[in-house]
Formats: structure tokens, C-alpha cells, sequence
């Protein structure tokens, strides 16, 4: 396995959009922060691990909509 690590910094220039389960989308906005506590960086940098294996983002773990949506109204406060 080979793990491809990426860690960007996006000078708060962002564009993050989110659809729940239902098709809600929630908008991140074209100047916000990446979200934290949700699995890939926060504030300025995108960082994360990938299996290449698998595809998969390591360390991964399971989101609700909520938490994913509060995580990005607060990088936009």
C-alpha cells in the first residue's frame, strides 16, 4: 500500500458545497476557511492521507449532516 499525502494551502480562497441525504445543499461561500473537525485540514490548508491502494482518505471517520453542516457555518463566521 502507498499513501499519498496532500497538504494544500487555499489563502481562504475556498469553494466547499455540501448536499445532505435529502438534497439540501449547504454553501460554503467563494471566501471561506476549510472546515475543521471534519477529516481534511482547517482554516487555510486541505490536508490529508490517501491509501492508494484503496482509494480511501486514512483515519477516516463517519460524519452526520449536522456535523458537517455546522463545521462549515463556523469557518464562515
Amino acid at each position: 500500500m502507498g499513501i499519498l499525502s496532500i497538504s494544500a494551502k487555499s489563502s481562504d480562497l475556498n469553494s466547499i458545497r455540501f448536499k445532505d441525504k435529502n438534497g439540501k445543499v449547504t454553501e460554503g461561500g467563494d471566501y471561506s476557511y476549510v472546515p475543521e473537525g471534519i477529516g481534511i485540514g482547517g482554516g487555510d490548508y486541505v490536508e490529508m492521507d490517501i491509501d492508494t491502494e484503496t482509494g480511501q482518505i486514512l483515519n477516516w471517520k463517519k460524519l452526520t449532516d449536522k456535523q458537517v453542516t455546522d463545521a462549515m457555518k463556523k469557518c464562515n463566521e
